[in-house]
């Protein structure tokens, strides 16, 4: 009696150790594919490419598991190596990619070579790459020693009842199975809102408390008790410190893929937020460079060139500037712009409430003179009384609007590109095609649309995805912004004249912007020749096609010379 009721105890434990380690197997998965994407910029392709190679290494270590003599000894070596490498990994990769991004420099500065001379080459450039892949090394390794542990735990559960299980098999995976789902729920629910380092520590520590559980349970069938104590202990200490001083050191190694000094970073539930600050002396104002995911947003350097083209077309020419929409702009500068105009009301639709919150009270945030110079720069626009926020999904939110029968003077659409599949739709037939029916019938809407110079066939393929949501004029235009270079917006007309046209009727923008002027504006609507040669070419982005998603992808790859 007493062996059955052991053999159960056993049973339970193992099954939910199992369940608990597929768990952390997914969300090693999440952590690693989440990552790779921000280091190495395709974030979709990078997670893909993370999952799949992880589940081929899980094959290939469940092959290797038959090579591990003694499983109770094997299992607790095991939880070790995963728990350290899961810990880790995260800071490994950082640290790699700060160090082949130092390394030119000290070589330049220890021969006293010019900026432009910088070794950046040969082998300087392999080590960058290999460091820049790195994530999917460890991403191999780790799922090597992820799929060791279905194979030895079955063992386990074997080696306990003396006998062959004919469902043995089926009870662990269903454990596996189940395990995952709920690690799964974890990573979106809880883990995805903190820092990475700290959701890879408390991930490792559910592997040492595996570990931990094996030598309490398992005590007599260990060779080296003292050993696993030991070391227990110390990487127990090791996920302590990573736990509280991970996440620091990481935005240091970060902070050297900048050119500048990072002053805040901070990771909400969709974005890795940096603020960067370079020094321009005692008689100019420092530069304040805003990232999301390591892509430039911002500089306050030439952020007014940007916002101007974005705002001034569209209020300047459409009938009235009383009512209007703002999809995304969670920054607050291209509502600080539409503000100048007076409206009556404005409406902001942004899907990430921490990047808002930071831009409407940074003093709550950020270091003092940052908090400062934000909110110089949107001049406190977020806090507004006649700006109404609404943080949600702009696709599921516009429905929202049509079903009260809002109508607004004028739309602005300040997103971010179309980097990810989810990005894509707010790129749509569908989604332009709902904006026209919230648009007034003389109102325009104007469109933040890439660079037409690094992502033409983007570029164009936005206007053509505008023109099929049936607006009576689509027009683009384009001017260089020095932190972008050449780039693109596109505007759009419901019914009347044109918008060139209209602004062909002005004698001069009825608001003096900082940097924009009727004359320029006018001219920023010329393209060079043959631009639009093979417009009809390009395919029009509908829902589910990620058309435009694939030619940014491309465009960006090409650029980075990847392809």
């Amino acid at each position: 009696m007493t062996s059955k009721k052991s053999h159960l105890l056993d049973d339970t434990l193992l099954i939910l150790t199992m369940a608990v380690l597929a768990g952390c197997g997914l969300i090693y998965e999440y952590l690693l594919s989440h990552y790779a994407g921000r280091v190495i910029g395709v974030m979709e392709s990078a997670i893909y490419t993370m999952i799949g190679l992880m589940i081929v290494s899980m094959g290939l270590g469940a092959f290797a598991a038959r090579k591990v003599k003694c499983a109770f000894n094997g299992f607790v070596w095991l939880e070790l190596i995963i728990a350290l490498l899961g810990s880790s990994a995260i800071l490994l990769i950082g640290g790699l990619i700060a160090i082949t991004q130092i390394f030119p420099h000290i070589i330049a500065d220890l021969f006293s070579m010019p900026p432009d001379m910088r070794p950046q080459g040969g082998i300087f450039k392999q080590l960058s790459w290999l460091a820049h892949k790195s994530p999917y090394f460890f991403g191999i390794l780790l799922g090597f020693f992820i799929g060791m542990e279905i194979p030895l735990i079955a063992r386990i559960r074997e080696h306990i009842h003396q006998k062959h299980l004919a469902n043995n098999l089926g009870t662990i995976y269903g454990a596996d199975y189940v395990g995952a789902g709920i690690g799964a729920a974890i990573w979106v629910m809880f883990l995805l809102s903190i820092d990475i380092s700290k959701a890879a520590a408390l991930t490792a520590s559910l592997n040492l408390v595996a570990g931990a559980f094996f030598i309490w349970r398992y005590w007599h069938k260990l060779k080296w008790k003292k050993t696993f104590v030991s070391l227990h202990l110390v990487l127990a200490v090791v996920i302590v410190v990573m736990f509280n001083y991970g996440n620091q050191w990481l935005n240091q190694m970060n902070s050297v893929l900048y050119l500048d000094k990072v002053v805040h970073s901070a990771k909400t539930r969709y974005q890795q937020l940096t603020f960067t600050e370079r020094h321009m002396g005692l008689e100019h104002e420092n530069i304040i460079n805003f990232y999301l995911n390591g892509r430039l947003q911002f500089s306050s350097l030439d952020e007014h060139i940007y916002h101007d083209y974005l705002v001034a077309p569209a209020l300047a020419a459409s009938a009235r500037q009383e009512h209007i929409l703002i999809i995304g702009g969670g920054d607050g500068l291209a509502l600080r712009d539409v503000l100048m105009y007076s409206p009556k009301s404005v409406t902001l639709i942004d899907l990430d409430s921490e990047l808002i919150n930071i831009f409407k009270q940074p003093e709550q945030h950020v270091n003092p003179r940052l908090a400062k110079q934000l909110n110089q720069l949107n001049q406190n626009s977020l806090q507004d009384k006649r700006v109404t926020i609404k943080t949600a999904d702009a696709f599921i939110a516009i429905d929202e609007l049509l079903a009260k029968n809002q109508v607004f003077d004028a739309i602005i659409v300040d997103l971010p590109d179309p980097s990810h599949p989810d990005l894509n739709k707010l790129y749509s037939v569908n989604f332009y095609a709902r904006l026209k029916q919230l648009l007034a019938g003389d109102g325009l809407i104007a469109i933040q649309s890439t660079s037409p110079y690094h992502a033409k066939e983007s570029f164009i393929s936005i206007g053509n995805t505008v023109a099929a949501a049936e607006f009576s004029h689509v027009q683009q235009y384009h001017d260089n912004v020095p932190s972008f270079g050449e780039w693109g917006w596109t505007i759009a007309a419901k019914t009347g004249l044109s918008p060139l046209q209209r602004l062909n009727n002005l004698q001069a923008l009825p608001i003096a912007h900082t940097w924009l002027n009727l004359a320029i504006l006018k001219a920023a609507f010329v393209f060079p020749n043959n631009f639009y040669e093979n417009k009809n070419e390009i395919e029009v982005n509908t829902l589910g096609s990620h058309t435009i998603y694939q030619l940014h992808q491309k465009a960006w790859q090409d650029q980075q010379g990847l392809n």
